[in-house]
């Protein structure tokens, strides 16, 4: 039997490594374990959205991510007849001083997990692959789950157990926790390949006409292209590099575009569905084990991305004395947002059938929030509620230094931003941050005043995700003490 752990985190995707990152740094014992033999080589999710890049600035990985891909590229949507307009995939919108990541980066999937593997490895741990999770039971405190590799089985105990093991959940299925939902009838391949006869500079969409359409996108930091398509419902798919070409020329028309050869290939069939439940006593699902939809808007791997990121400090606080009550706010905030989502890129997938690609500012999300969450119980200012994303802002240190909000947020603990002073005593998890004429902080440009809204004296608690449980004024010390003493440790 090996050493019990704390968590023992079932699935090494982007979900899997987001949650092992953040309990690291946060110094909870944790065991990552893959069933596959090697790392995911295909590009499948490679859109990473705004909030997402919030996040990884916050997990010290976003550099990494950006230099691993790109901008997406400008559409070229082609018809029928061979003519060709180009046009913006996404609203082109300048970075502000609240919401610094405006743009979805392109970062293929092996790529995006690579970096995370990487800043793994910085922080004392890896994945261990060719282990799957073939038992467990729930025990006193805990589960005790049995582990397979080519070594032969081990048995390990952990106080919780995460499923991040993807659409066939077997830790979702092993707990009966139903899976509701729809096939929406659409087949599709994703191909990673090098062909000929494209540029590199747009992101080619065909028309089609009777085949359906076809995307043939070049994937920023590589040599590659990624080709997408509708094929039909029934029958073997050749994706071999002939196949390929061949199916290139029935969508596009043209045979001046030959595929080369294959990195990385799979049909699909879409779905849209949504776990009864995210929690079953000391397991939790995270990830496509808990939401699966079309990959339409490039919603999948941000939404796993986020749900890792919302439940790695509540167990990292209950582990460390927080309340046992604090875990039963992942399934409520997580949840309703995965089901909107689900609505989102089924409405998107429509687009899709028509070779519609274009996304505006409801894919980025950043306008996110959890307002009916248990942990939204602070007042509100004049221009945030609680349960919203803290924006950013640009800020000066005493000494003249320019700073972010969002460099005083990164790392594993609570917030408070005061206007001005406070009587709250320092408190261990808490990072407490005066800002005013004189004080540590100064607000020179105003930013702060104008986006936070806070009256004199009064703070402004943002979680360790980023987001803001409340405003209280100067006389309600009393309530924010008491929330500080409940969760910050």
């Amino acid at each position: 039997m090996r050493e019990p752990v704390d968590v023992l985190i079932c699935g090494a995707g982007a979900a899997g490594l987001t949650l092992a990152i953040d309990l690291a740094r946060r110094g909870v014992r944790f065991v990552l374990v893959e069933k596959l033999p090697s790392p995911f080589q295909g590009s499948r999710g490679k859109g990473i959205q705004p909030r997402t890049q919030e996040i990884f600035e916050d997990l010290g990985i976003l550099d990494r991510a950006m230099a691993a891909g790109g901008i997406y590229p400008t559409v070229r949507k082609y018809t029928v007849d061979g003519r060709h307009v180009d046009q913006e995939v996404t609203s082109v919108n300048d970075p502000t001083p609240a919401e610094p990541y405006r743009l979805p980066l392109m970062v293929p999937q092996f790529k995006t997990e690579a970096v995370m593997r990487e800043r793994l490895i910085e922080l004392g741990h890896a994945p261990e692959f060719g282990v799957e999770l073939t038992r467990m039971a729930v025990i006193a405190n805990g589960i005790e789950a049995v582990l397979t590799s080519p070594e032969g089985e081990e048995t390990l105990r952990a106080r919780y157990l995460v499923g991040a093991d993807g659409g066939r959940s077997f830790v979702r299925s092993t707990l009966g926790i139903g899976f509701p939902g729809k096939t929406l009838g659409v087949r599709a391949i994703v191909a990673d390949v090098v062909l000929e006869g494209l540029s590199r500079d747009v992101w080619h969409q065909f028309d089609g006409g009777d085949a359906g359409p076809m995307a043939i996108c070049p994937l920023a930091g590589t040599g590659l292209f990624q080709i997408q398509a509708p094929v039909p419902l029934d029958g073997d798919i050749d994706l071999s590099a002939a196949g390929l070409t061949e199916r290139v020329a029935l969508h596009t028309k043209r045979t001046d575009v030959v595929v080369r050869s294959v990195a990385w290939s799979s049909t699909y069939n879409m779905n849209a569905r949504l776990a009864d439940r995210y929690r079953d006593g000391p397991v939790f699902l995270v990830g496509d084990a808990a939401h699966v939809h079309p990959p339409t808007g490039g919603q999948g791997l941000n939404t796993s991305v986020q749900d890792a990121y919302n439940l790695g400090w509540k167990l990292a606080a209950v582990l460390a004395g927080a309340p046992e009550a604090l875990l039963e706010t992942y399934e409520a905030e997580r949840r309703p947002l995965a089901a909107d989502v689900l609505d989102l890129s089924t409405r998107l997938l429509a687009g899709f059938k028509t070779g519609d690609n274009r996304r505006s500012r409801e894919v980025q999300q950043l306008d996110i929030g959890y307002p009916t969450s248990p942990l939204s119980f602070g007042g509100r200012s004049s221009t945030l509620a609680p349960g919203a994303r803290a924006p950013d802002a640009a800020v000066q240190g005493a000494g003249g230094i320019p700073t972010r909000l969002f460099n005083l947020f990164k790392g594993t603990h609570w917030t408070l931003l005061v206007n001005g002073t406070s009587s709250l005593a320092p408190h261990a998890g808490l990072h407490i941050h005066r800002i005013g004429s004189g004080m540590e902080i100064e607000d020179r440009l105003g930013q702060f005043a104008r986006f936070y809204g806070l009256e004199e004296g009064a703070s402004a608690l943002v979680r360790p995700d980023g987001y803001l449980a409340g405003v209280f004024a100067r006389d309600q010390i009393a309530a924010l003490r008491d929330h500080v003493d409940r969760y910050c440790n």
